[in-house]
């Protein structure tokens, strides 16, 4: 068989004859890679028998069709339930990422023996059967009803797959699946581009859901051509520092509900737990009188909890300031400093900063600002906020202090958690405010200060 040079856009997965230093189809740069495909009748043959899914069905009026909500599979997992939009659509491929070590083997595997009645059949391309066995018995549940098949080869994967009728397949990883029909090694371009359009096919088919385990690169975006993620369903992602405790799980894309959810587990000897109250992990875990500390209520997708932000101001010790920030964008954090300063008259740029936001979360809502300002002055005046205020707000270059979105929802999981007061804009509505708690509305950069430390001395 004849054998023929393609080149594949890893970020998109455009097909090209020659090699281009930018993408036609995405723009990106250095993005084309080189991979050796057959050709021939026996190709084209192949090509010409695949069943596309659905085919054969008459077009259909919109208004015929049946409109009640699709039947979903609980996976006995009430954070994962929630993050799928209320459990797995029959026939859908979900797609879970994240770096080695994160625990998303631990949670494929978790989720059939926590589901007796859930016939799961578990393709294993990364170790034996005897490992997954050793790995079952630690995390424990019923494995009665839980099939491992240790294989890599899609066609006899499918086969299977179609003898046993499971109610759920679970493969680890796509990455180590290749098609006999796809002249590449396992994990390129073509390889998973075919692997992921044979399960496709497969779960549309027969109306089985398929859970894919994906590796991610080193810029954090799932390994592989990113027409993977077009093709999948729900693609989940693992977030958080494997050396830590705790892991973030969010919804990247979900077609059957919301997307930016974000659930939290804890990782055990037993495998992942869940963290049905994220915030008492997020806030303070220590006494009063420290200095640097203020507590942020944000939303991560549509989920409200406090997270605690800590900062660090002391005298530049080499020469040239440091900027350093944990979870927190640094660019966004220097523009932070550089308001305090134009602005307020804080002289912060011969000085150190160094922020940290607690539990490994990597915040990215505008709400914080307030209280990422709140710490850094703490810590700069050496003046310790009390541990029952809490702050929501966007600080804006002119120092004003801008309303957020959903200011209501915030301010009732403060109350909810026992806070006595709580920072927002003073341009914000005052609408759905609970009693029990002190909103203190602020202007800007200056109002916060005064009404904060009780100063107006810098």
């Amino acid at each position: 068989m004849k054998q023929k040079s393609v080149w594949f856009c890893t970020s998109c997965g455009n097909e090209s004859p020659k090699w281009m230093g930018r993408c036609p189809a995405c723009g990106e740069w250095n993005t084309m890679v080189e991979e050796k495909v057959a050709t021939g009748k026996q190709t084209s043959s192949r090509q010409q028998s695949i069943s596309v899914p659905g085919a054969g069905s008459k077009p259909v009026l919109l208004a015929e069709i049946d409109s009640t909500a699709e039947s979903r599979i609980s996976l006995n997992n009430a954070e994962v339930d929630r993050i799928l939009g209320g459990g797995l659509v029959e026939g859908s491929l979900v797609l879970i990422g994240g770096e080695p070590g994160i625990g998303k083997s631990t949670l494929s595997l978790q989720i059939p023996l926590h589901c007796s009645g859930l016939k799961t059949l578990y393709v294993t391309g990364e170790e034996s059967a005897k490992q997954v066995r050793l790995r079952a018995s630690r995390l424990g549940g019923d494995d009665s009803n839980c099939f491992i098949y240790s294989e890599t080869l899609m066609e006899n994967i499918i086969s299977e797959a179609r003898n046993v009728h499971p109610e759920l397949m679970v493969v680890d990883s796509v990455q180590t699946m290749y098609s006999q029909y796809v002249e590449s090694s396992p994990g390129s371009v073509s390889q998973i581009k075919e692997s992921a359009a044979q399960l496709l096919r497969f779960a549309k088919e027969t109306g089985i859901p398929v859970i894919l385990i994906g590796h991610i690169t080193k810029e954090g975006s799932i390994a592989g051509p990113k027409i993977l993620e077009h093709i999948v369903d729900v693609v989940l992602q693992f977030e958080g520092d494997n050396r830590g405790a705790y892991r973030l799980l969010r919804s990247i894309k979900n077609r059957f509900g919301s997307t930016s959810e974000l659930a939290v587990f804890e990782m055990t000897g037993k495998g992942l737990r869940e963290v049905s109250n994220p915030s008492e992990m997020l806030i303070p875990m220590h006494g009063e009188g420290l200095s640097g500390v203020a507590v942020s209520a944000m939303l991560d997708g549509t989920r409200p909890f406090l997270i605690e932000v800590q900062a660090l101001v002391s005298s530049a010790a080499y020469g040239t300031p440091q900027r350093s920030a944990t979870g927190f964008d640094v660019r966004r954090l220097n523009m932070l400093l550089a308001v305090l300063e134009k602005r307020a008259g804080f002289k912060l740029g011969v000085k150190d900063v160094f922020l940290n936001m607690a539990g490994g979360l990597r915040v990215s809502d505008p709400a914080c600002d307030l209280a990422v300002v709140s710490a850094v002055l703490s810590s700069n005046f050496d003046l310790p906020i009390s541990p029952d205020t809490c702050f929501a707000g966007e600080v804006g270059l002119s120092g004003e202090i801008r309303p957020v979105g959903q200011t209501d929802r915030r301010v009732i999981e403060a109350h909810r958690l026992g806070f006595k007061r709580i920072y927002i804009s003073s341009f914000g509505s005052s609408e759905n405010m609970p009693e029990g708690i002190d909103v203190i509305r602020v202007s800007d950069i200056p109002a916060l200060c005064r009404s904060l430390f009780r100063t107006g001395e810098h």
